[in-house]
């Protein structure tokens, strides 16, 4: 009972230094600008002020920058899902010359970090003529490495029965894919979707490298754009705050899908 008590009380106490940044943040784009930086203790406004969410939106095209996330977020978030199905099925069900040689190849890209690729990325993106572009903000994660990962560790832990009865009774892998797999692993799909929309949602370095024109700019890039030597930072906290609202929302909505596909396909954090 002890034993239980204090780790119920380390995870509280855990949970609680990772949330405080977070509350930390929405009590502050509550605060007048004098509070913000005031010495000592003082979480909670003094005087709430509820201005500073209609004084960063109007001050700033933050309604703009949202939907131009949206708009990459679901670009790469489709394009990852379907390509990571495909890859995954075939990585996990099929049998072919190559296919584990070409897994461990994916498994290495997986570890060569975005810098390394920067460059010729962006030297392609520009010779197509996508700089300051949806498609050349999302070129670089149309397909990702990380899902077809998933969608294989997946596939692998469900029983090949229904698939052995679907081919006997001869249906196409296409048909088996669309009827049999991919309502099974609704669960890993939609953690995958998480995954990927997020990943959309917060990045900002690639973004930030194809990006000049404050018209399309992502929400990363535009808050990022708000720091300045006169930064106004109660519009910033109120921008940032709103700019987190999307990816809890979304997280709310597939938890329960979200926590059963990483948990059947043997991924631990």
């Amino acid at each position: 009972m002890r034993t239980r008590v204090a780790l119920y009380a380390l995870l509280v106490a855990a949970g609680a230094v990772v949330l405080l940044p977070y509350v930390w943040m929405v009590a502050s784009s509550f605060k007048p600008e004098s509070e913000i930086f005031t010495v000592g203790l003082n979480l909670l406004p003094r005087q709430p002020r509820w201005q500073n969410y209609p004084d960063a939106l109007a001050a700033h095209p933050i309604a703009l920058w949202l939907l131009n996330s949206f708009v990459v977020g679901i670009i790469e978030t489709v394009s990852t899902v379907v390509t990571a199905v495909l890859a995954g099925f075939a990585f996990a069900r099929l049998r072919w010359w190559g296919r584990d040689t070409l897994f461990t190849l994916y498994l290495g890209a997986m570890m060569v970090p975005i810098q390394v690729t920067l460059i010729p990325s962006f030297l392609i993106v520009k010779s197509l003529g996508l700089l300051n572009s949806y498609p050349g903000i999302a070129a670089l994660h149309l397909c990702q490495f990380f899902g077809v990962f998933l969608m294989r560790q997946f596939l692998l832990n469900i029983p090949t029965d229904l698939e052995d009865a679907a081919r006997i009774d001869g249906c196409s892998w296409a048909r088996v894919l669309w009827q049999i797999v991919l309502p099974i692993s609704l669960p890993a799909v939609a953690a995958l979707t998480v995954f990927a929309f997020t990943a959309a949602w917060n990045d900002f370095l690639w973004p930030v490298v194809v990006i000049n024109k404050p018209e399309i700019m992502t929400i990363q890039v535009g808050l990022s754009a708000l720091r300045s030597e006169s930064t106004v930072w109660s519009q910033l906290l109120a921008a940032t705050t709103i700019s987190a609202l999307p990816m809890a929302v979304l997280y709310v909505l597939l938890q329960r899908f979200f926590t059963q596909g990483v948990v059947m396909s043997g991924i631990k954090g």
